[in-house]
């Protein structure tokens, strides 16, 4: 096998491993717009990357951090809808990161981050997303009940004496994290789709959240085989072929439900 397309396999898989459970939570809390709120944001890290010429995989993954936090500080202190707060969010960050662009000499090819080029991926892009997924899963794991809770029954996680606001903005940090080393996989513009679809695809076949975010990353990983098979044979963009893909496994699980 070459080089190139195991390298692309690993990463593909390694995303796809964590996605899964922290798409569950994402479905679960309606935070899809969250998702792509942040997905706007990874502009403005390249953009703040190319300008101070710094790792463009640490300035997304920074910048992406920022926009949490921001938006946990905005929904605070501020009377605004959360729908409100992540558009403004969103849109401003995503003009800011363009502006910033255009004071930059940088000739790249936007379309590699805007849909990914998993076959691209370096030794270093493999680093930093074992790193990042290996530090999400640890977390995860940790932390894993306390956010379930907090989930299910906010009144009740109160009671218990959890610190409600700090497992929010971990859980927002986790996503953040795990959004901006999905950019190579399969870009700005589809990241979220692949924290969405695996969980609904199997929402209805689980009947607890430990088996339904075990299976959402078994369906993330086919997803990411499927779509790297079609982008390896029939010559096609590898971040959307793997969103196709996970299309698909949604569309038999919903016809195997009805059924």
């Amino acid at each position: 096998m070459a080089d190139f397309i195991l390298r692309a396999l690993v990463a593909g898989l390694l995303v796809a491993l964590i996605a899964g459970p922290l798409g569950c939570f994402v479905v679960w809390r309606r935070m899809a717009y969250f998702g792509d709120t942040l997905a706007h944001s990874a502009l403005l890290g390249i953009s703040f990357g190319i300008l101070i010429d710094i790792n463009l995989q640490f300035s997304v993954i920074l910048a992406c951090l920022v926009i949490a936090l921001l938006l946990f500080s905005m929904e605070s202190r501020h009377h605004l809808a959360t729908d409100t707060i992540l558009g403004i969010l969103a849109h401003s960050s995503l003009a800011v990161g363009l502006v910033i662009l255009s004071f930059t000499d940088a000739n790249m090819d936007l379309m590699a981050y805007l849909f990914g080029d998993l076959l691209t991926v370096t030794n270093r892009d493999l680093m930093w997303i074992a790193a990042g997924v290996i530090t999400a899963l640890i977390i995860l794991v940790l932390s894993w009940n306390q956010l379930l809770t907090i989930t299910l029954h906010q009144e009740l996680a109160q009671a218990e004496g959890l610190n409600v606001g700090r497992m929010r903005l971990l859980l927002m940090l986790l996503i953040a994290t795990v959004i901006a080393l999905s950019m190579k996989v399969v870009g700005m513009l589809l990241i979220t789709s692949l924290m969405i679809i695996p969980p609904a695809s199997v929402r209805n076949f689980s009947n607890s959240p430990e088996k339904m975010a075990f299976f959402a990353s078994l369906v993330g990983c086919l997803a990411v085989c499927g779509g790297l098979l079609a982008s390896f044979y029939l010559d096609t963009p590898s971040g959307p072929s793997i969103v196709v893909s996970a299309a698909v496994l949604f569309m038999l699980s919903s016809a195997i439900k009805n059924r």
